[in-house]
């Protein structure tokens, strides 16, 4: 698209740096903006000849000889501002994408206001572009639609408001399937709004392959599964803390598009706000986002010595004491040393500007587990069917810490509600507490749970959930060594946290394994397992899988026929309702499981929303039930 659409552009490597770069503006809206900006940056645009890129409903400057390309969301707003430049030759000339199909009357609309201005000359091309989801990484996607559990479940939500939300989600979900090139067999669960998207979604794709030819990649032989999943499918995991370097940065922090927003607190308390940019060159994000907290403190550890080894190498062999010390335009540079050294400069430069960042990040979520004791309760949620971890929890409860952390023992407390039957004593002891330490505290997201726990048992959907059956032998012994051992790390770790990051790691290292989360399925993986590869999946997952509807756009006639097993290589996994990136990281870890053959699992969801924000919208709807 920002080559103008030609076909031999694949990627931002591949441009022939020989051809004259045509330069250009790139006018967007906030959609696009935002589908943009989580994959290129000012300096990727540079490369693709864009000059100027400005929102198109703010003010713009003229340039008449310059070529334009619009990328905008299909709207009969952006068409006006579009008709508007036209007739005021803002620009030379006009290529116009959409970010998703543009509806026939208002593609009709648009034709006879072009013909209207006697300027259809300068618009030279019209496309639906089909890029209406945002992209983080190679297997992760949202269609950035907030708030979808709550409309699905506010027993307010008008019907026709229903039917809209869903054919927006098929909307976006129909963009996601013609860029993977596959169209895919769909199984989604009965009743519900992924039966409600799956049959819109159906529909879509039909019209889709009716109206075009080789609308499919030639080259992909083997057909793929789109698994639409409910929300309802696991509340915990939404709640959850988590070892894992990106699912803690997304939690204690703030990761949207690619971007960590960190808040950093003084003696004082005050907060100061610092942004970095992850970089889909980030070598370090790339290696370790989906490791455990401590393996990746292990990392940056090994991954510093290294970067100091290589610099010491390059300055020894250059006779020069800091890199800091080279200079590129110097006269001395036809050495051949000095010329080697200013060739690894930038690549060096780069690695430790990554390095520092991490290691601020890796810092300050010390700082963060130390002050709000986060470590505690990740413990009890990983042990939570241990008997003795109700007492546990309830010192947690009473105890106090640095910075508030009171939404995370609520977020603890929901997680052993959703996964326990807790006796109602218990219950009640732990609400009077919260009442009495934290008035300040919502506590409707708990009405809502004990109201979804309470349908959910009667249904089978929790036979998905084997969170209890992995751990139904409990070892007590080994669960009391693990907590020494996990208690013992977090206070040693805490000492690191005053610039002293990377010192004393190797005396932890030995007992680092030891802590490290065990490792289970949650019940989206299971479910996926046992769609994609049922052979290897538990007997009372496929059997409640077998249920699910089974559509498939390539057929001729109806819309679905009874289910057959079968194992599938690729997968679009999507959940209607929010996602996070634990469930995202599990479903990697069991498609590159070692000694398996490896499968494709691309993740995607309404929208990626962090434990806080579904805690609002279960208080949203706690109220709604009063």
């Amino acid at each position: 698209m920002l080559h103008l659409n030609k076909e031999k552009y694949g990627d931002l490597t591949s441009a022939d740096v020989n051809e004259d770069v045509i330069w250009k503006v790139l006018v967007l809206d906030a959609r696009s903006q935002a589908i943009l900006s989580s994959v290129l940056r000012v300096n990727d645009l540079l490369k693709c000849g864009i000059t100027v890129h400005a929102l198109i409903n703010a003010k713009r400057s003229t340039l008449s000889d310059v070529v334009a390309i619009y990328f905008v969301e299909p709207t009969i707003e952006n068409v006006l501002a579009i008709i508007d430049d036209l007739e005021n030759d803002k620009y030379e000339s006009f290529y116009i994408n959409f970010t998703s199909s543009i509806k026939r009357e208002l593609l009709e609309e648009f034709a006879k206001k072009v013909s209207i201005s006697g300027k259809s000359g300068k618009i030279k091309q019209v496309y639906d572009q089909y890029l209406n989801f945002i992209v983080t990484e190679p297997n992760l996607f949202s269609l950035d639609i907030p708030r979808v559990f709550t409309k699905f479940n506010d027993p307010s939500t008008s019907e026709d408001d229903i039917h809209l939300l869903a054919d927006k989600i098929a909307d976006g979900l129909l963009a996601t399937i013609i860029t993977t090139g596959n169209i895919p067999v769909i199984r989604c669960p009965r009743n519900g709004p992924a039966e409600l998207v799956a049959t819109q979604l159906d529909l879509k794709l039909r019209d889709h392959l009716s109206n075009s030819r080789g609308s499919s990649n030639p080259l992909i032989q083997q057909r793929s599964v789109l698994i639409l999943l409910d929300r309802n499918i696991d509340l915990a995991s939404m709640f959850s803390h988590s070892w894992i370097y990106q699912c803690m940065v997304s939690d204690v922090f703030e990761l949207r598009r690619n971007t960590i927003k960190i808040t950093k607190f003084n003696e004082n308390n005050e907060a100061s706000v610092k942004n970095y940019d992850i970089d889909p060159r980030d070598f370090f994000w790339n290696k370790n986002a989906q490791l455990p907290f401590p393996d990746v403190v292990e990392n940056a550890d090994i991954e510093l010595n290294s970067y100091k080894k290589d610099a010491h190498e390059l300055t020894s062999r250059t006779g020069i004491t800091s890199l800091n010390d080279i200079d590129p335009n110097s006269s001395n540079s036809d050495t051949t040393n000095i010329q080697q050294a200013v060739d690894a400069l930038p690549r060096l430069t780069a690695r430790k500007a990554t390095l520092d960042m991490h290691m601020d990040v890796l810092a300050t979520l010390l700082k963060e587990l130390e002050a709000k004791n986060l470590d505690k309760f990740f413990e009890i949620e990983q042990n939570y069917n241990n008997p003795r971890v109700q007492a546990q929890f309830l010192e947690i409860l009473k105890d106090s810490s640095k910075r508030d952390n009171s939404e995370d023992k609520l977020r603890t407390f929901l997680i052993l509600n959703l996964l326990l039957d807790i006796p109602a004593s218990f219950v009640t002891e732990c609400e009077n507490i919260f009442k009495q330490k934290y008035p300040h505290l919502d506590l409707e997201a708990f009405k809502y749970i004990q109201k979804f726990k309470q349908i959910m048992k009667f249904s089978n959907m929790s036979s998905l959930n084997e969170y209890g059956s992995s751990n139904a032998n409990y070892d007590a012994n080994e669960s009391k060594n693990n907590n020494a051992l996990f208690n013992g790390l977090s206070s040693r770790l805490y000492g690191l946290t005053e610039g002293k990051l990377t010192e004393g790691l190797s005396s932890l290292a030995s007992g680092l394994k030891k802590i490290l989360p065990e490792k289970k399925q949650l019940p989206i993986t299971n479910a996926v397992e046992s769609i994609m590869d049922p052979n290897n999946a538990s007997n009372s997952s496929v059997q409640l899988t077998d249920d699910y509807l089974y559509l498939d756009p390539k057929s001729r006639g109806g819309h679905s026929k009874p289910p057959k097993r079968q194992s599938y290589q690729e997968s679009i996994v999507f959940v209607i309702g929010a996602g996070n990136y634990l469930e995202y990281q599990n479903l990697q870890e069991w498609a590159n499981l070692p000694n398996k053959p490896q499968k494709k699992v691309i993740y995607g969801s309404s929208n990626i929303a962090t434990a806080q924000q579904f805690l609002e919208e279960c208080s949203e709807l706690g109220k709604l039930a009063n």
